[in-house]
């Protein structure tokens, strides 16, 4: 993968990378929203618990393709409220390291259900 942040716009306000190109040779896997909901149909509290969530369950649909997080070239988040940013941002920051996905990261007026209060859909590369 190359990263693109060029030096002639700002730099990325956190862990992201403004842009990733995937080389030829690799399969893409593109994954819907992830809610925070277990399989027993549990909704974790806080906005950092359902990230951690979100993210395993994002981690299964991966493995399953034979693939996992360190693929992932793209993270779209969706949150409901600005105070669940530094939960959800503690969570993606300790899971991708340098350099990091592209990302998008949105606050949205609310979800299917009104406990959930983060939603994660990613774009995934990897060599074929």
């Amino acid at each position: 993968m190359k990263h693109h942040t060029p030096e002639t716009i700002k730099a990325p306000f956190a862990r992201y990378s403004h842009g990733v190109e995937v080389p030829p040779g690799y399969r893409l896997m593109l994954c819907s929203g992830q809610l925070s909901i277990s399989v027993d149909g549990d909704i974790p509290e806080t906005a950092e618990a359902q990230t951690e969530l979100c993210f395993q369950n994002v981690g299964a649909i991966l493995e399953a393709a034979g693939m996992s997080l360190k693929d992932i070239v793209r993270i779209n988040a969706y949150v409901t409220d600005r105070a669940h940013l530094p939960g959800y941002m503690k969570v993606r920051d300790r899971l991708f390291a340098d350099p990091a996905p592209a990302s998008t990261l949105m606050i949205v007026s609310g979800f299917a259900r009104e406990a959930f209060k983060v939603e994660i859909e990613v774009i995934a590369a990897a060599p074929e």
